[in-house]
């Protein structure tokens, strides 16, 4: 079984290309920029990612996002990200950036943007991995920053797919961000929101309703609410799930805990993602290998999460329909 995860082609929907920022870059790119860090060694950074929840880890996530300054920085970080996967059967990715953690700190959108979206098209001409950009507004900062954010991206919009919402739930209700989310609808962009994680079931249908996303980002709260899975699956919203962080921010006790089978089981058109690898533990395969044995899947169960990861995907038809042929082709010999 480990054998065919690792060979199985799959696609990623959530990860935080800032959250691939593993410790040995951190430091690299600290020298290179003449940053200082607050840690002494790469051991001494790991032995901080014990975290409590959710805004402990995003306490040491702003803090080292410090060391991305230029254009090449961000082109590395991404880079690398999309190297590893494409060696873990990954051919598509559709990749979380934070603007606002970088402008906030007087780095230009064009920076960020411009050494992302350079990976980007040398990874699918020279690996032949696909990859989209979806601009995150921070949910902890106002509405305000967003629309600054949204107006700074306006000379981007070929690079940018969707745009999401993402940093600390608690307390920053889906409606505070309502207008943003409707005027960047008006220019042409997709819509995703982090819900349902550390906020309550009624955060994701308010995203579905306020926010008209097409996709929920870990959403494992929404057990909360019956008449709410009734309606994701109706209506086949999908779920970016992310085990491994959801064990590691203490949303579940243990993988055995998640919510992942039984939503899966029951109609819900859920994915299996790594969200922030470099601190929570794993890639996506290893949130596959995590989640197999602690929950019982099998193959058909397997298949499944990767056939879902395709059908949520905003690629295109062909595309979508190459690589989901891709799959039920490895499925049918590896069986």
């Amino acid at each position: 079984m480990e054998a065919f995860i690792r060979g199985l082609p799959k696609a990623e929907l959530h990860i935080h290309i800032e959250g691939s920022l593993e410790p040995e870059m951190m430091f690299g790119m600290a020298e290179r920029n003449g940053i200082s860090l607050p840690f002494g060694s790469v051991d001494e950074v790991r032995a901080a990612y014990e975290f409590t929840d959710l805004q402990s880890f995003l306490d040491i996530y702003y803090q080292a996002a410090e060391v991305l300054q230029t254009e090449q920085d961000f082109y590395d970080l991404m880079w690398a990200y999309l190297e590893r996967v494409h060696r873990e059967s990954v051919t598509h990715a559709e990749v979380f950036f934070d603007p606002q953690t970088h402008t906030g700190r007087g780095i230009p959108f064009g920076v960020v943007i411009g050494g992302l979206s350079r990976a980007s098209v040398d990874a699918r001409a020279t690996l032949g991995i696909s990859s989209f950009l979806i601009m995150c507004f921070l949910r902890h900062l106002p509405e305000s920053d967003a629309f600054q954010t949204l107006e700074q991206a306006s000379d981007f919009k070929d690079s940018i797919i969707a745009v999401g919402l993402d940093s600390s739930e608690v307390g920053h209700p889906p409606e505070d961000f309502a207008s943003v989310f409707a005027a960047a609808r008006q220019q042409g962009f997709r819509a995703v929101a982090h819900a349902g994680e550390e906020g309550p079931a009624q955060f994701i249908t308010d995203s579905l309703d306020l926010l008209l996303v097409e996709r929920i980002d870990h959403g494992v709260n929404c057990e909360q609410d019956p008449q709410l899975v009734e309606r994701l699956v109706d209506e086949q919203v999908p779920l970016t799930m992310c085990p491994l962080s959801s064990v590691k921010l203490r949303v579940f006790n243990s993988i055995g805990d998640h919510s992942l089978k039984r939503l899966l089981d029951g109609g819900v058109k859920v994915t299996v993602n790594s969200d922030d690898p470099a601190y929570f533990g794993g890639y996506l395969t290893d949130n596959y290998l995590a989640v197999q044995p602690a929950l019982g899947l099998d193959r058909a169960d397997v298949v499944q999460l990767a056939r879902n990861s395709f059908e949520a995907s905003f690629l295109d038809d062909d595309r979508k329909a190459r690589l989901i042929g891709e799959l039920e082709g490895y499925a049918r010999s590896e069986g």
